[in-house]
């Protein structure tokens, strides 16, 4: 007897119709049905906490010794768009490179999953649009808190998710596009270690780049979180121009690309399908 839990999100008369992509991405929302609660409430308690330390506390501290740096703007209203650029890009590496890495281990989904009908490419994408969504998801949560904080102006909310999504597609498709190739664990976390993090820390997340010497301002803007955050940052505050929003859109837009079209050769290359 099948159960409500078992039942497929996919209906087995309806399997024929889905496009295959779909049906990958079917899979992880199944998976996702059991874990949703702790992401959502994690999604939701993170910015909360942290926005009420940084509004109360931080805060209030740089607003009066360090306004000038921050041309007018109060620390919240810089910090926070920064903030969702950079939890995009840790969500996007975290949920694409590590599942992707487990996944095409021996015993791994991915393995289950080329034996049937859907292809490698197919198995990328789908998965894929699932990393995706889940970017999605939390930086709705951030900026709907944040837009209770005052620190995002409701009308700019949605460009803002869209930037942000824009931002974990640049660090998601080239992650899942590497990942499957990596053979450890090990380097995996490494990628997080001396990549993610030193990006995370020296991308004007938390301060202007102009504190920074002249020669490491250069390093930071050819790093895709620079762009990332120039692009969040503006498009909550209204402040972008019509060069710098192409330019950061463009990067972001020709990074995604690129993990595309390297992810549909590294999975069919590695799965063997």
């Amino acid at each position: 007897m099948t159960t409500h839990a078992s039942r497929p999100l996919v209906p087995p008369g309806r399997a024929r119709t889905v496009p295959p992509a779909l049906r990958e991405c079917a899979y992880w929302l199944h998976r996702y049905r059991r874990t949703w609660r702790g992401t959502v409430v994690l999604n939701v308690a993170n910015p909360l906490l942290f926005l009420t330390g940084i509004g109360a506390g931080l805060g209030t501290l740089v607003n009066h010794n360090n306004s000038a740096a921050l041309h007018g703007l109060s620390y919240l209203a810089f910090l926070t768009p920064g903030l969702l650029a950079a939890s995009a890009m840790q969500t996007a590496y975290i949920d694409s490179a590590h599942p992707v890495h487990q996944s095409v281990q021996s015993k791994g989904h991915y393995w289950a999953a080329s034996a049937t009908p859907v292809s490698p490419v197919d198995i990328f994408h789908g998965h894929l649009l699932f990393n995706l969504f889940k970017v999605a998801l939390s930086a709705a949560a951030f900026t709907a808190v944040a837009v209770a904080f005052g620190a995002v102006d409701a009308s700019r909310a949605p460009l803002v998710v869209l930037a942000t999504l824009l931002v974990g597609a640049a660090f998601a498709a080239p992650s899942a596009a590497w990942a499957v190739t990596a053979r450890r664990q090990s380097t995996v976390l490494a990628v997080l270690r001396f990549g993610v993090m030193p990006m995370f820390m020296f991308s004007g997340t938390f301060f202007p780049l102009a504190q920074l010497p002249g020669w490491l301002q250069w390093v930071v803007q050819v790093t895709p979180l620079w762009h990332g955050v120039e692009l969040c940052r503006t498009a909550a505050l209204g402040t972008g121009t019509g060069v710098g929003t192409v330019v950061h859109v463009g990067y972001l837009a020709v990074l995604t690309a690129v993990g595309l079209l390297a992810g549909r050769r590294t999975y069919r290359r590695h799965l063997h399908s």
